[in-house]
């Protein structure tokens, strides 16, 4: 019972809780600091224990919990080594006095004790002291049996604790490995204390949570095998027993090594079978209990698969058996299950070596075919309803994802039958459907259209296995594909088909015209989902029949100029994606004149738009139209011998004046900045240094734009200026070569002055795209840059980069600073092969020593406190480099750092434990780095789980996410 002293030092936390609870925004926002902070003080191990032994109410108690849990994880540092036992013992009876109720609650508080035990290393006899202490009685079982499930679990997660690798290696075999034998012995007599207690789930948790300890064969040979087994049959226990079967199942995965164990095993998941059938005749089927022996079965197979690969008499039952659970699934709740078994099992049946496996099972997987191409099927409609899915999208959205799963599952079946049996089933549908139903179907009406679109869904599955010289049965399905009624889905799915195949109709071009003019002639339908097919249809055929429709590239353009204005935008882009590439094969001598005819109508309406445009909509269409004029530029890239003219670049030399004014007029709209940069840059990857002529002008748009507009999309084009030019240097002048490296500076410069005027918050995208092209720079111009009076203060805006949160751009300066410690060493990033001279290596050397405290500083804090954690692997590889450089000066500049930490937080001996083990790792050499990275990423982690990651429990004061299991 807790003390009135107590009651009013825990007072304000439940008031706090409360406020969570019912408060105001801010008065919620206030308390969760408040609770926050709490859980990380020294007062909070009395308080939460206070509130344990009080009347408070079970929310309360289950935080006070929670927070215990964190306390002991991670603030053990907070009491004295010598208190550790007191605290145990307080645990222990904590534990007895919650052996009934909420068990929320005993798992919190096994969780500790199991974590209390991993880190008190003098503590040998823990399972021994806990069943002694808590007793014999049904509610001590209980409570003994969630301490033995959490604490493998536990042990597991011992690198959330801060002891040394040899320490957590030494208590996970004291406290799993050498108790082993008398778990399974606990667990024995367990199962024969009561009638209930061979079912009761959390002995088959235990079992499942112990594993990977008591050697698999330990226990299919005992007793708990039939308890397993036996739970199957029992409601409350059949969950709890699918996973540990399963968990058996992974454990046994070394075949060989696990044989006899198999073979006692494999009869008794055979016997399930029948309950797969009894099941699914049911009228009122248990979904929950089917999946569940639907996994037994697939995970089984996954487990075993290299046997039935290599003894497939043997185990064809067991594969038969996933088959069944397939094909007997009429809600397809639980067939996903057994998808990966399909794949598994086809990856060792393709190998030459296992042939005479493969030719037994080729009837299983036609039999699979079968199956599949039923399950594709759309459901049936509702008289008077034409909604397939009754109104629920999210199911409709989950079938569409299922059907491309199932469309691997044959992708495998055609590894094993060939594509030509699997594409001879789906004739077999698409005939047998015409027979009985063409001759009924109408425009409005198409009976049981669904027998007919499941087969095209599969063929548009697996279209990439169909070799383009396939000539048995695509010659026979195309002609079909084009006469298939009118029916919306049954359009689109033959549309897809069409667009997955154009490799194949381009080797087979007597098939080309009709299927082109079905695709062309779809665009006129009033369904904007066959359109959209038809769009990203025809941008295939365009592209692998660019060739054969090369004759057509005139006529196309009328199509083209008369169509894509009624398209939405993606279908824009894919249309004119399509059309572009059979302009790209034209003779060098057309392209000026056919670039002509395609993109001026498009620069025609881009001018018309942006003559409108004054709000954010109509501004949003010109951005978006601008994206049809950088697709030609990105695919018409035509081959000319240096010194020649450029016939593409000649018509962005007419363009440009154009975009240049769209880019002043709209320079402080972004979207259209942007997608002018993406224009420039494509012409400057298409063309490379034949854009030499246009670079003066763009240049001059690019400094003026940046410095007027702060936007980081100028700079976009700088990285791919300073790229394409220098990594083609033999042909342009040093003129041009010196020319770019001053436009680079000049946007530094002005990049510089942004900074020094605004905080790098305020600047997160351009600082990313800056840095970006600071690695660019580094690694194309890395002696004049390092030479440069901006070398400095660039490396110090990078330092000060570090403060932001954000990942992106934090990752593009970690990467260039980097970038730059390397060129202080014989091993820089560079482009060329050439030695990094001593006077390069001395410049950044010099640079480091003057700015490398602070350096360390922002990564140590960023590691510890503020970096996302996709930063951490940059940050330890750039203070490796520090260490690699200047070993002693890092160490130096750690040790500054850590001491530098608030009191109170990290204790001295664990800085000089730092240290010391840094500097031991260090006296190695090189081999003693990588430690050094090991250490410092584990002290960091420990930092941030102590004192900066919410802690558990919070989120359990929200009233939805606040519920009790008794």
């Amino acid at each position: 019972m807790a003390t009135t002293a107590q009651q009013e030092a825990f007072s304000p936390v439940l008031t706090a809780m409360s406020t969570m609870r019912t408060g105001q925004r801010e008065q919620k926002k206030a308390a969760h600091v408040f609770l926050e902070s709490f859980q990380k003080s020294t007062e909070a191990w009395q308080i939460t224990i206070g509130i344990l032994q009080s009347q408070a109410n079970d929310e309360a108690k289950l935080f006070a919990a929670t927070t215990l849990k964190g306390k002991i994880t991670y603030d053990a540092n907070q009491i004295p080594p010598e208190a550790l036992p007191a605290l145990r013992d307080q645990v222990l009876e904590l534990l007895k006095t919650f052996s009934t109720g909420v068990r929320a609650i005993r798992i919190q508080l096994c969780v500790s004790l199991a974590t209390l035990a991993i880190q008190m290393i003098n503590w040998k006899d823990v399972i021994q002291m806990v069943v002694a202490t808590l007793g014999n009685s049904n509610e001590s079982h209980t409570t003994i049996l969630d301490f033995l499930k959490v604490l493998p679990e536990e042990v597991s997660e011992g690198r959330k604790i801060n002891l040394t690798e040899d320490e957590v290696h030494m208590k996970t075999q004291e406290l799993l490995g050498d108790n082993a034998g008398s778990v399974l012995r606990l667990l024995l007599n367990y199962t024969q204390s009561s009638d209930s207690a061979a079912t009761n789930p959390q002995l088959l948790e235990v079992i499942t949570s112990w594993l990977r300890e008591i050697p698999v064969a330990e226990i299919v040979n005992s007793p708990l095998l039939n308890v397993i087994f036996n739970a199957l049959e029992t409601e409350r226990s059949f969950d709890s027993a699918v996973e540990c079967l399963c968990t058996i199942f992974r454990e046994t995965q070394e075949v060989d090594e696990y044989l006899p164990t198999i073979q006692v095993l494999l009869p008794r998941v055979v016997a399930l079978r029948p309950r797969i059938r009894q099941l699914a005749e049911k009228d009122d089927v248990d979904t929950d209990i089917y999946k569940g022996l639907t996994r037994i079965f697939a995970e089984a197979g996954e487990s075993w698969v290299v046997l039935i690969a290599r003894e497939p008499t043997a185990f064809r039952q067991l594969v038969e058996s996933v088959l069944e659970c397939a094909a007997l699934d009429t809600e397809r709740d639980a067939i996903g299950l057994t998808f990966v078994f399909w794949y598994e099992l086809k990856l060792y049946l393709i190998l030459e070596k296992y042939i005479e496996a493969r030719m037994q099972y080729v009837d299983v997987y036609s039999n699979l075919v079968d199956v599949m191409l039923k399950k594709l099927e759309y459901p049936t409609e509702t008289p008077g309803e034409e909604d397939l899915f009754d109104g629920d999208r999210e199911a409709e959205e989950k079938f569409r994802e299922f059907r491309h799963h199932m469309g691997d599952v044959l992708k495998d079946c055609c590894e094993i039958m060939t594509v030509t049996e699997c594409l001879s089933k789906v004739l077999e549908r698409i005939k047998a459907w015409m027979a009985a139903y063409a001759s009924h179907a109408t425009a409005t009406l198409v009976p049981h259209w669904q027998q007919l679109e499941a087969p095209l869904f599969s063929m548009r599955a697996t279209g990439r296995m169909v070799d383009r010289d396939e000539d048995i049965i695509l010659p026979q399905i195309m002609p079909l594909i084009v006469q298939i009624p009118p029916h919306e889905k049954l359009r689109f799915a033959a549309i897809m088909v069409l667009g997955r195949y154009t490799e194949w109709t381009a080797n087979h071009p007597e098939l080309l015209e009709s299927q082109f003019t079905y695709i062309v002639s779809s665009f006129g339908t009033d369904s904007k989902e066959i359109v959209r097919a038809a769009a990203m249809s025809m941008k295939f055929f365009c592209t692998d029949c660019k060739h054969l429709l090369s004759g057509q590239v005139v006529q196309l353009q009328q199509f083209y100029d008369q169509t894509i204005d009624k398209l939405p935008g993606i279908s824009q882009e894919e249309l004119t994606e399509g059309v572009a590439s059979v302009v790209a094969v034209q003779p060098l001598a057309q392209i000026f004149d056919l670039m002509k005819l395609y993109c001026d109508p498009l620069m025609t309406r881009l001018m018309a738009k942006a003559n409108v445009a004054t709000d954010d909509e109509s501004k949003l269409a010109v951005a978006d139209h601008l994206q049809l004029i950088t697709l030609f530029i990105q695919v018409v890239t035509p081959y000319v011998d240096p010194g020649q003219e450029n016939p593409a670049v000649k018509y962005c030399q007419e363009i440009f004046p154009v975009l240049s004014t769209i880019l002043d007029t709209f320079s402080d709209f972004t979207p259209i900045c942007e997608r002018i940069c993406r224009c420039w840059r494509n012409m400057i990857i298409s063309y490379r240094t034949a854009m030499a002529p246009l670079l003066p002008q763009m240049a001059n748009k690019l400094t003026a734009g940046f410095e007027n507009s702060k936007q980081g999309c100028f700079l976009w084009v700088t990285s791919a200026i300073l790229r394409e030019f220098s990594e083609d240097r033999e042909h342009i002048g040093e003129n041009t070569t010196e020319a770019i490296y001053c436009f680079f500076e000049t946007q530094s410069t002005n990049m510089l002055h942004m900074m020094s005027d605004m905080l790098p918050k305020d600047l997160p995208d351009v600082i990313e795209d800056f840095y970006r092209l600071l690695v660019d720079a580094l690694l194309y111009y890395p002696h004049k840059l390092i030479s440069s009076p901006l070398f400095a203060p660039i490396f110090r805006a990078a330092v000060s980069a570090l403060a932001l949160e954000q990942r992106e751009p934090l990752n593009a300066a970690l990467h260039y600073l980097r970038d730059v410690i390397g060129y202080g060493g014989d091993n820089p990033p560079s482009s060329s092969n050439c030695p990094n001279p001593p006077e390069i290596k001395q410049k950044v050397q010099q640079l480091i020593l003057a700015n490398g405290e602070l350096l360390v500083k922002q990564i140590l804090a960023g590691m510890m406190i503020t970096f996302p954690d996709d930063c951490f692997s940059d940050g330890s590889g750039a203070l490796l480099g520090l260490f690699e450089l200047m070993p002693q000066q890092t160490a130096t500049w750690v040790d500054t750092t850590v001491r530098m930490l608030p009191p109170g937080t990290i204790k001295e001996a664990e800085i000089n434990k730092l240290m010391t083990g840094i500097r031991d790792c260090l006296s190695l050499g090189r081999d003693g780095l990588r430690k050094v990275r090991s250490l410092l990423q584990d002290f960091t982690n420990v930092y941030r789980r102590r004192y900066v990651a919410p802690r558990d429990g919070l989120g359990r004061l929200e009233p939805e996410r606040f519920h009790f299991n008794a």
